[in-house]
């Protein structure tokens, strides 16, 4: 099957699901309107029915129907709420396939925005490959909806050093495992989608400040059973006053008991405030929980392993939710002054609850941060499968240690941000480390296109995730590319200068194990040098791509510059690629071991430029740029 009709069946899979997702929601929406209606016809009838019966029947059947009145209300109120909720749920699934099939058509008005921070250009390659940024990897596959899961995805994909082996297989096998399980990931985004307000990222900082103990657990405990035993006193001192056996004595332990009581007024207000703010964020905590409890895991033991901390015991997250439930709602009494004072009145109802919530929060404060750094590390997980599945040309990596072997083959590479059905695709080799291949070839013809496509695909792979690629065989790499290099007015830093800092930087990651010094690093903003966003594991091969090396300089300088450069990399612990318009340099293959020419052609078909973005061996035995200049009318001499 090709990849245009792969793809293609997605999409019609898709469009199928989203038909009968509105054909759902069709037959739903009446009867949620229906039920609008009848819960004002069961209140304004039940209540003009219990005031007809009072003045007719008396007091007993009024009290009567106004309780049957409030009952049957309850019941509407409850089943339209589960009416609304089942929509609700609905819309948000309907929004995520859409989103899916604008990841497949790479329709980016139908992509949610990028929700990172722009691209550092101070890393060794985030910027250079379009990993993020608004037509970027990143967006293209973030489908998380907390802001921890999105930074996951951003470090694997960014990470400049790449995981081990046992790591790099571990996610694979964890991707693999999560790709066929489509309902499983879309409940999981589903359940999250209905934890986000306005629009952005649900972060858990917090809930996770709200668990930092605010009071004392002791002292708390102490005023619950001096408070408690204090109200035992005062209904036992009334009782003996109701009786005639003692003088109203319990007037004055009642008024100790309520000046006491009311000492910790801001302790029960800041309870009650906590516990209704939180309470729908918990509650939709657990739908997302509740689906990693339930869950069956069946043939999949790598993601049961992982999501284990949800399945253990009386450590499952719905155990704690329940507890907390049960909190909220005795909290919730302190909104009403009424029943509040009646609560409160013969015993430390607000007081003991508080007491409750703090041990709550001391029990869960151990269980809940794991709970969410494993959705997080799901959600990331997550978002590679969905890539995986929504572009079945994809496939996984396979990682290799042995330097006698070739060290990077790729077969059918393509460029992931690249429609299917305009994508060419091409194989690259190197044999072993210290090759460096030199790519010439017109403008617009496909060099800098590969370079990004082979860098991406390897962030892919060091991810965890497939690759756009019909397969892909690798060493480990450290990544390092000189793209978009630009300069900075603000900082009197030319373009060629910051490209020159750049390529040193570059130099040094592939020479020495030492990180650059300072004395090397650009001072300006924008292309400041991070040497802490060097690679640690230096021991690691580098791969590197360059872009129009020395594009900021004259002709001369530029041959003069590259010939040098291209000589100190070659026979290093590295491969790379270099894009050039200097047809001189391909000379180099011919004076130095480890250099090898490629290309790309074009031809011009009825006055107009036609590429092919095919990869070739060898120089580019045309150029272009006087073509392109006189089919547009420029003067050539």
């Amino acid at each position: 099957m090709s990849n245009s009709n792969a793809d293609q069946d997605r999409a019609r899979l898709l469009r199928k699901h989203l038909r009968r997702l509105q054909q759902r929601i069709d037959l739903l929406q009446p009867r949620s309107n229906r039920y609008s209606w009848l819960r004002v016809l069961v209140f304004g009838v039940g209540l003009a029915g219990s005031a007809l019966l009072l003045y007719t029947l008396g007091a007993w059947f009024f009290w009567g129907a106004i309780v049957l009145t409030f009952v049957l209300f309850g019941m509407v109120v409850y089943l339209h709420n589960q009416l609304e909720t089942a929509l609700q749920q609905l819309g948000a699934l309907q929004a995520i396939k859409r989103t899916q099939l604008a990841r497949i058509a790479l329709d980016w008005n139908g992509i949610p925005p990028e929700r990172q921070p722009l691209p550092r250009y101070e890393h060794p390659f985030e910027a250079d490959l379009d990993l993020v940024g608004p037509r970027a990897v990143h967006r293209l596959l973030d489908s998380t909806v907390t802001h921890q899961g999105s930074q996951t995805l951003r470090n694997w994909l960014t990470a400049t050093d790449p995981p081990t082996h046992t790591v790099l297989l571990h996610r694979q096998s964890l991707v693999c495992e999560l790709i066929p399980r489509i309902h499983f990931r879309n409940k999981l985004q589903l359940y999250g989608e209905l934890l986000i307000k306005e629009g952005g990222p649900w972060r858990a900082d917090r809930l996770l400040e709200w668990l930092q103990p605010h009071t004392s657990i002791t002292a708390l405990r102490r005023w619950v059973i001096g408070l408690s035993g204090l109200a035992i006193l005062n209904a036992l001192l009334f009782g003996l006053y109701w009786f005639g056996l003692l003088p109203p004595w319990w007037q004055a332990t009642v008024g100790v008991y309520a000046l006491l009581y009311f000492w910790h007024g801001r302790t029960l207000s800041h309870t009650f405030e906590e516990a209704k703010t939180l309470e729908e964020d918990i509650a939709r905590l657990g739908g997302v929980f509740g689906h990693l409890e339930r869950y069956g895991y069946h043939g999949a033991p790598t993601l049961r392993s992982l999501c284990s901390p949800f399945l253990t015991g009386e450590h499952r997250p719905s155990h704690y939710v329940r507890r907390l439930s049960r909190i909220v709602v005795a909290t919730g009494v302190q909104g009403n002054p009424v029943l509040a004072l009646l609560l409160n009145a013969p015993l430390p109802w607000g007081l003991i609850f508080a007491w409750r919530l703090e041990e709550w929060k001391r029990a869960v404060a151990t269980d809940l941060p794991q709970w969410l750094a494993v959705w997080s590390e799901l959600e990331a997980l997550s978002a590679l499968a969905g890539y995986g599945w929504l572009n079945p040309q994809t496939t996984f990596p396979h990682f290799q240690s042995d330097e006698n072997l070739p060290v990077f083959t790729g077969q059918g590479v393509g460029h992931p941000l690249l429609p299917n059905d305009h994508k060419v695709r091409n194989d690259f080799t190197v044999n072993q480390l210290g090759e460096v291949a030199v790519l010439t070839g017109s403008n617009m013809s496909g060099k800098s296109t590969l370079l990004k496509a082979l860098g991406v695909n390897l962030a892919l792979a060091y991810a965890g995730g497939v690759v756009d690629a019909q397969a892909l065989t690798t060493l480990r790499f450290r990544l390092f590319t000189c793209i978009k290099v630009s300069d900075s007015v603000t900082d009197g830093i030319s373009y060629f200068y910051a490209e020159v800092q750049r390529l040193k930087a570059l130099l040094d990651a592939l020479a020495t194990p030492i990180i650059p010094q300072q004395s090397f690093v650009p001072h300006f903003s924008v292309q400041k040098w991070d040497k802490t966003l060097l690679d640690k594991s230096m021991e690691l091969p580098l791969f590197f791509a360059i872009d129009e090396i020395f594009r900021g300089t004259n002709n001369r300088e530029r041959l003069i510059g590259s010939r040098a450069y291209i000589r100190a990399l070659v026979g290093q612990r590295g491969i790379g690629l270099i894009s050039t318009h200097d047809l001189e340099l391909v000379k180099l293959e011919e004076e130095v071991a480890g250099v090898t020419n490629y290309h790309f052609r074009d031809e011009i078909v009825e006055g107009r430029m036609e590429f092919d973005y095919q990869l070739r061996p060898g120089p580019s035995p045309t150029t272009n740029a006087l073509r392109i200049m006189a089919l547009e009318g420029l003067p050539v001499a």
